[in-house]
């Protein structure tokens, strides 16, 4: 059964970008926060 890949959209991409870049979160916290995966995150 092949793996269904996740699509994020422009917002949630900046939305993620910007919890790290200007609002000084941790990549772990920011995963916390979006509620996703590492590996999607760090991938994608």
């Amino acid at each position: 059964m092949a793996r269904q890949r996740h699509r994020f959209s422009a917002e949630f991409k900046l939305e993620a970008a910007n919890l790290i870049l200007q609002q000084g979160y941790s990549i772990p916290e920011a995963i916390k926060v979006l509620d996703i995966g590492k590996t999607l995150f760090v991938a994608g």
